[in-house]
């Protein structure tokens, strides 16, 4: 039988309900943002398989797409990824690129740091994005929670509303440049990389220190914020056969596997992507990888 038969078989069998039978059905995120642009370029590289992309609202409602059968496989930040729902038996095809934090106000506000939004409007992603889950962290940890007045938008809206000030500041999670924020003038980003002691002891350490290049959004020194891993995550029970052809997929075509909105900032082999900020390999993932690397 011919492999690429064999494996969309695998697939048929086991898709459920609202999924295309013989489509490996990817949870991505919104236009515009590196999730849909990487899991885009990641259904036209497959090996062996048909890619079909599915828009969301990011991290959190992908791993409720994965929950409910409507995906196979799916984009998530590595702190919403530690959220799931243990009965979802998620693993990890691979760690696929580094998410920065990005806490936008107009260039014109007085706000210096996240603590001087205090008593402000901010617009902390959409509801079912990583960015909200990240950001609640992010209040929490300022002692804000209860004196910032929350909204929760897609980037499109949430750009907008800033620049009819209608919000103070947005929170958004994704590649540097973001090419909708790119589009703005006149913004700069708050560091953020003040917060990571305090979201690591009372989290984990899936958040580290990254600096957004000088350059970005017009800024004349780098800007120190927050990074968080992004994994290509599957159920357990998805076949091994699948999770291999994805992981040669991530493996052997790795330089067509970059957003043009990163290029230069981030990468793919076989080091970074086995780096799973302690979620486990799906083990037909990890055989790929034992295969590759030794």
């Amino acid at each position: 039988m011919n492999r690429r038969v064999f494996l969309l078989g695998l697939l048929a069998t086991g898709c459920a309900s609202g999924v295309p039978a013989g489509e490996l059905t990817i949870a991505a995120g919104e236009r515009g943002g590196m999730y849909f642009d990487f899991a885009s370029l990641l259904a036209d590289q497959l090996i062996d398989l048909r890619g079909r992309v599915l828009e969301t609202e990011g991290s959190l409602a992908n791993l409720g797409l994965l929950a409910a059968g409507q995906a196979q496989v799916a984009l998530a930040l590595a702190d919403s990824a530690r959220v799931a729902d243990p009965g979802l038996e998620l693993r990890a095809l691979g760690r696929v690129y580094e998410n920065y934090l990005q806490l936008v106000v107009r260039e014109d506000d007085p706000a210096r740091s996240a603590a001087d939004l205090a008593g402000r409007t901010v617009s902390l992603g959409a509801a079912g994005s990583g960015a909200s889950l990240s950001g609640e962290r992010m209040l929490v940890a300022l002692d804000l929670r209860t004196s910032v007045r929350v909204e929760h938008l897609k980037l499109g809206d949430a750009v907008r509303a800033l620049a009819e000030r209608r919000i103070d500041a947005l929170l958004w999670s994704g590649g540097v440049p973001t090419p909708k924020l790119a589009e703005l003038s006149g913004i700069r980003l708050l560091p953020l990389a003040d917060l990571v002691p305090g979201l690591r002891a009372a989290h984990g350490s899936v958040y580290e220190q990254v600096p957004v290049p000088v350059g970005v959004y017009g800024a004349t020194r780098e800007v120190p914020t927050i990074g968080v891993a992004n994994l290509l995550v599957c159920r357990a029970s998805l076949p091994d056969a699948v999770a291999a052809a994805i992981t040669r997929t991530l493996v052997s075509r790795a330089a067509a596997l970059v957003p043009a909105q990163t290029l230069g900032t981030q990468f793919l082999d076989v080091r970074s992507l086995i780096g799973t900020a302690g979620l486990p390999l799906h083990p037909g993932a990890a055989a790929t990888y034992r295969d590759v690397h030794g």
